[in-house]
C-alpha cells in the first residue's frame, strides 16, 4: 500500500521527517475510525489515527481510497488545537480546513507535486 504527501500540506502542517514517519508508522498499524466528511473524491472514505508520543498526543486524518487502500495525507494535529480537539464535520473551523486541504491535494496531485511512499499492513 502507499502513502502519498502533498508537498504543500506537508508545509502547511509543518511536518517534519519525524512526523512523516511517526505518520506512516501508525498507518501501516491499519487501526483507522472512519470519520464523516463532504465533497469527498467518489470512491474515497475519511479516517482519523490517534497518535501518542512523547511529545504529545496527535491526530491523523487521511483521505483513503477504499479499492486500493492507498492513503493520502491531510493533517498532523495535537488535540489540543482547533482542528485536533474534535476532528468531524460538526467542528467548523474542521469542515473549511478539510474544503480547502482537499483542493490543496487536488491540485498538488494533478501537477505531481507529492512524495510516495510504500508500506505493509
Amino acid at each position: 500500500m502507499k502513502i502519498v504527501f502533498s508537498h504543500r500540506l506537508i508545509k502547511k502542517e509543518e511536518l517534519s521527517s519525524d512526523n512523516m514517519k511517526d505518520v506512516i508508522k501508525n498507518v501501516s498499524k491499519g487501526i483507522y475510525i472512519s470519520i464523516k466528511g463532504e465533497n469527498l473524491p467518489k470512491g474515497s472514505r475519511l479516517v482519523k489515527i490517534y497518535s501518542t508520543k512523547v511529545q504529545g498526543a496527535k491526530r491523523i486524518v487521511l483521505l483513503v481510497e477504499t479499492v486500493s487502500g492507498d492513503s493520502f495525507f491531510l493533517f498532523y494535529r495535537s488535540k489540543n488545537d482547533k482542528i485536533g480537539q474534535n476532528i468531524s464535520i460538526q467542528n467548523l473551523v474542521f469542515k473549511k480546513e478539510l474544503q480547502k486541504y482537499l483542493l490543496i491535494l487536488k491540485e498538488d496531485l494533478a501537477v505531481k507535486n507529492y512524495s510516495v511512499f510504500d508500506y505493509d499492513l
